[in-house]
């Protein structure tokens, strides 16, 4: 007798720890294995928001927190909206969470039937599929690729929407192809989902900070849909607190307070040390940690500039993020020294395995002709880990299967 549930089923484990757990792996092995697989800020968390923690601890915050969190915190977040984004949200909008995964399940939670469908531009991030199919939804991709700088145009929308649509969910800034949807992008997908009332959208903006052309774009900047939106955010991108497991969603008042209904039975209110450590980074003023954007930057050029030369590859310059994903389409349905390529994930653990670079294939990813590269190292390792995939790729013997 099977003891699992078919929810459990259905699921699949994260082609980024799978990747990233295989690199330790080989790593506790004696193996000197590079890895780029996880979306995490190769920084320590700036001084003054540990100092925050410290004080937070020497204040006794050890007890249980209200369960959408600190009302000091949800001040600071809708502050944080007001000043950054030019939005309007009460501390009652605001539900902080375990993290931006737990507010995104939230959001889900609150509002999927068995069967509803979710729109899901592809790339997506890893877990979306996986949320969706964990609260009885059907996701619905709609494809881009390198030739639209991977973003979904307003008649894709419209074409992919039906009576069962109950949802969107997309990043912007996004992850894994490093591009965001400009302001008249977002208008004319406003423009379509303004015809559909009960749709909610769900915008994860977490890597919002890490753009490097022009200020972020929030679709809930536009009137007429603000309502229906979601917006999702955290500390661990902008702030280096992976760690901490603070995020937060930012919604009309009745969907922040079924979230807030759900958090309750699910988790309660999110640690209250880091609560009160985030509460300190919010009123921060962002140029205070502009230092890890900059870096970011430079390193994006570094790897953009040794990626470009390398045979097979298509590869757009990433305007946001800390991700580079290249199209391998050339290498798929070839032998590399013997070794069948369907598919990205297949080239990904080909590298692993011959260069001893750890990244991630772009299946989970809802691209199978793309490999995604974490430039969140320092230079000094990016450029060791882009040296050992071009010699790889230049001395593997290449055949047709």
């Amino acid at each position: 007798m099977n003891q699992f549930s078919e929810r459990l089923n259905r699921l699949s484990f994260s082609q980024t720890f799978v990747m990233s757990n295989k690199a330790r792996e080989m790593k506790a092995k004696g193996l000197d294995v590079i890895s780029l697989t996880l979306g995490e800020p190769d920084f320590d968390v700036p001084q003054n928001i540990k100092e925050a923690a410290h004080r937070a601890i020497d204040e006794n915050y050890s007890h249980y927190s209200p369960v959408p969190g600190f009302m000091e915190l949800r001040q600071a977040v809708s502050n944080k909206l007001k000043r950054d984004n030019e939005l309007d949200y009460k501390p009652s909008q605001i539900c902080v969470s375990n993290g931006a995964k737990q507010a995104i399940i939230n959001v889900f939670a609150a509002i999927l039937n068995p069967g509803d469908e979710v729109i899901v531009p592809a790339p997506y991030w890893v877990s979306y599929d996986e949320m969706v199919k964990m609260m009885d939804g059907t996701s619905v991709f709609i494809k881009t690729d390198y030739t639209t700088d991977f973003k979904m145009t307003a008649e894709q929308l419209e074409n992919a929407i039906t009576p069962k649509t109950k949802a969107i969910l997309y990043s912007s800034p996004c992850n894994p192809s490093g591009s965001y949807y400009t302001y008249e992008e977002l208008k004319s997908l406003a423009k379509v989902i303004a015809k559909y009332p009960n749709i909610t959208v769900i915008s994860d903006e977490i890597y919002e900070f890490i753009n490097y052309e022009t200020k972020h774009v929030s679709i809930a900047q536009f009137p007429e849909i603000k309502e229906q939106v979601a917006i999702i955010n955290g500390m661990s991108k902008a702030y280096a607190m992976t760690g901490w497991r603070i995020g937060y969603s930012a919604c009309s008042e009745s969907l922040s307070k079924a979230c807030e209904k759900i958090q309750g039975q699910m988790t309660s209110g999110a640690n209250t040390v880091a609560q009160r450590a985030a509460i300190t980074a919010l009123e921060t003023d962002p140029a205070e940690y502009h230092f890890m954007i900059e870096a970011f930057q430079k390193r994006r050029d570094l790897v953009f500039d040794l990626l470009k030369d390398i045979k097979g590859f298509k590869i757009l310059l990433p305007k946001s993020a800390f991700y580079c994903f290249p199209d391998i389409s050339f290498y798929i349905g070839k032998k590399l020294d013997g070794v069948e390529i369907n598919n990205s994930d297949d080239f990904a653990m080909f590298l692993l395995e011959k260069a001893n670079v750890a990244t991630v294939g772009g299946v989970s990813f809802g691209s199978p002709e793309c490999f995604r590269i974490s430039y969140a190292a320092s230079e000094e390792t990016l450029k060791e880990a882009m040296k050992r995939i071009k010699d790889c790729l230049e001395t593997a013997e290449l055949a047709n299967i």
